[in-house]
């Protein structure tokens, strides 16, 4: 061996060093509407084994489907300072919790409107890349005409929507399977 560090060495539990500023539980700053709401879930392996150093990364529109980016500066004056963005570790058990608010139907690439959902990225020890997928909400009449959740087959949905908590009804519940019967749907952008 050279002592050189290989690209598969080079990836590791690293998320803590320099991003603790990113961290962001309670994404609701600066939202001027939108339903407040809970989102608590687990990262867990093919056989079902928590992941205990996974980072969630979120992003999300506003309460009137508007995400905080700079082409859209002039149509988010006055509309408060909604970050729409936070990072989320797991603890040793796996297990995350955050709280925002419900997103409002943001346009998709093509201007159709995309039903509410959050952008979830997952980093984790032993990925070159991130894995990319969505939350969806329960109940939600757009999840209907959905474009991206209309390319999923039908019986891998369910991956993608939360679940009502029956304890707490504003919380929701999510889990993340990384492989097996249960895998969580993951999209290539």
């Amino acid at each position: 061996m050279n002592g050189r560090t290989t690209p598969s060495q080079t990836v590791g539990p690293f998320f803590s060093i320099g991003l603790s500023w990113l961290e962001r539980l309670d994404l609701t700053e600066g939202a001027t509407g939108g339903s407040r709401i809970s989102i608590r879930g687990r990262v867990l392996d093919g056989d079902g084994q928590p992941v205990p150093d996974a980072v969630l990364e979120i992003w999300q529109a506003d309460a009137n489907g508007r995400y905080a980016h700079p082409e859209d500066a002039e149509e988010l004056v006055g509309a408060g300072k909604f970050f729409g963005f936070g990072r989320v570790p797991v603890n040793d058990q796996g297990e995350f919790r955050f709280t925002t608010i419900k997103p409002g139907c943001a346009a998709g690439p093509d201007g159709t409107p995309q039903a509410p959902h959050l952008e979830i990225s997952l980093f984790m020890r032993g990925l070159l890349r991130r894995l990319i997928t969505r939350i969806y909400f329960p109940g939600e009449a757009a999840n209907e005409a959905d474009a991206v959740l209309a390319r999923v087959p039908p019986r891998r949905r369910h991956t993608l929507i939360a679940k009502a908590d029956v304890a707490d009804k504003e919380t929701l519940q999510w889990d993340i399977h990384l492989q097996g019967e249960k895998e969580t749907v993951f999209f290539e952008y």
